[in-house]
């Protein structure tokens, strides 16, 4: 990562940006520069954890699309949720992953490089809708490949006995 300061964000986002922090960059490892947030330690909560940081997730990119992220932008971050998600949900590589990823501040991030070129699209009211659409699919997808990596996983386990 660079140690270039951030670019301001916008007034009604700084809750979202101290969201994203607190989920993705809020404690450091002592004697070290590698930053975790409680994302990764929901994450270790079989199923229920992973569910959860994603519905927080969503909630922050449904904010960040209300305040004019452009359609295109709010698909790349609920591409980074559901990634983050979905690979989270398998264990020990996705508790791995999930110390790594980081999706909430890779959102902020392209948020924030967003409204520095300029492309900040005002309040996206309208696009709301097809947000909260796409976010309930992603959950229920989510949900179904949750289900089938824990019975694929109970079935390898009753095959081991």
């Amino acid at each position: 990562m660079n140690n270039r300061p951030s670019p301001p964000i916008d007034e009604r986002l700084k809750w979202v940006d101290s969201v994203s922090r607190l989920l993705d960059n809020q404690f450091r490892l002592p004697g070290t520069k590698f930053r975790f947030g409680l994302d990764p330690i929901i994450g270790l909560i079989p199923v229920v954890g992973d569910l959860g940081s994603f519905a927080m997730s969503g909630v922050l990119v449904m904010t960040m699309a209300k305040h004019g992220a452009s359609r295109y932008l709010v698909l790349r971050m609920l591409f980074n949720i559901f990634l983050d998600a979905v690979i989270g949900a398998i264990p020990i590589i996705g508790w791995i992953f999930d110390f790594t990823y980081k999706a909430n501040q890779r959102n902020m991030n392209l948020l924030r490089r967003h409204y520095q070129e300029g492309k900040y699209q005002g309040k996206g009211t309208g696009f709301m809708v097809g947000v909260l659409v796409a976010f309930l699919l992603l959950f229920a997808l989510l949900i179904y490949v949750v289900w089938k990596l824990v019975e694929l996983l109970w079935g390898w386990a009753s095959s081991m006995w």
